[in-house]
């Protein structure tokens, strides 16, 4: 068993699930964050057994956003070499723009509440320098569509806070990751239909994840492909981009 560990915020998620099977892999133990311990507890117990490390769940609601603190307070003396950001919550378009609530709901969830948990961490991180922090962001924040638009510019401002965190953290040798997976077979995408030539799986997202952490890649788009398609999407000029229904 190793020192080390890996932090995930938001552990219950498909592509959290299988990222911390490739870190445990790797002799990473795991801090693993929950609403409900219940739901890792089989999940932790298989990945003790298979790979002999150290896991420690912690329940944290995300949006609580007076308990952020105390929650770092309790793990942050552990040896946490690499913080992954795993939260997302997708909503519903059109309840949202009529729903203060879940519009917010979508809002925090995916961006407020990150912004002030890391803001936490990496400020207490800046002592300790050489670490790393992950967040995983979205395709869905490079262009706003009328399909998801409250998602996207949820996950562009997270996306351009990751930047800027990353510019900040540069001088203290801790280095971030922004991680935009374009369309992945999850919980969080059951309800749509996906087309299969351009949607993966979380463990192909957690695969490439590892490898960008290892080459200290600043953005990764994954699949790779993902990068041309965002990159042709956003040269279709905006009066001919909004007449096409995406």
């Amino acid at each position: 068993m190793g020192n080390k560990y890996l932090l995930i915020i938001g552990g219950n998620s498909d592509i959290a699930k299988e990222c911390a099977i490739e870190f445990a892999k790797h002799n990473f133990n795991l801090i693993l964050t929950t609403r409900n311990k219940n739901k890792l507890e089989e999940f932790s117990k298989d990945l003790k057994n298979l790979y002999d490390i150290d896991i420690i769940i912690e329940e944290l609601d995300i949006l609580d956003f007076s308990y952020h603190s105390e929650f770092w307070n309790k793990v942050k003396n552990y040896n946490i070499e690499v913080v992954l950001i795993s939260v997302g919550y997708l909503g519903n378009q059109e309840l949202a723009e009529q729903n203060t609530e879940e519009s917010l709901k979508i809002i925090n969830t995916n961006y407020t509440a990150l912004v002030n948990l890391i803001n936490i961490i990496s400020n207490d991180l800046k002592e300790k320098r050489n670490k790393t922090i992950i967040g995983i962001s979205s395709v869905a924040g490079d262009r706003g569509r009328k399909s998801n638009y409250i998602y996207g510019s949820a996950k562009a401002g997270f996306s351009c806070y990751l930047d800027g965190l990353r510019h900040k953290l540069y001088n203290y040798n801790i280095h971030v990751i922004t991680v935009k997976p374009g369309l992945v077979y999850t919980k969080m995408t059951s309800h749509l239909k996906l087309p299969k030539f351009l949607t993966t799986t979380p463990n192909k997202v957690a695969k490439d994840i590892y490898k960008a952490y290892l080459k200290k890649i600043n953005t990764l788009y994954t699949p790779f492909f993902w990068k041309i398609i965002i990159n042709i999407i956003k040269l279709i000029p905006e009066n001919i981009f909004k007449k096409i229904n995406l």
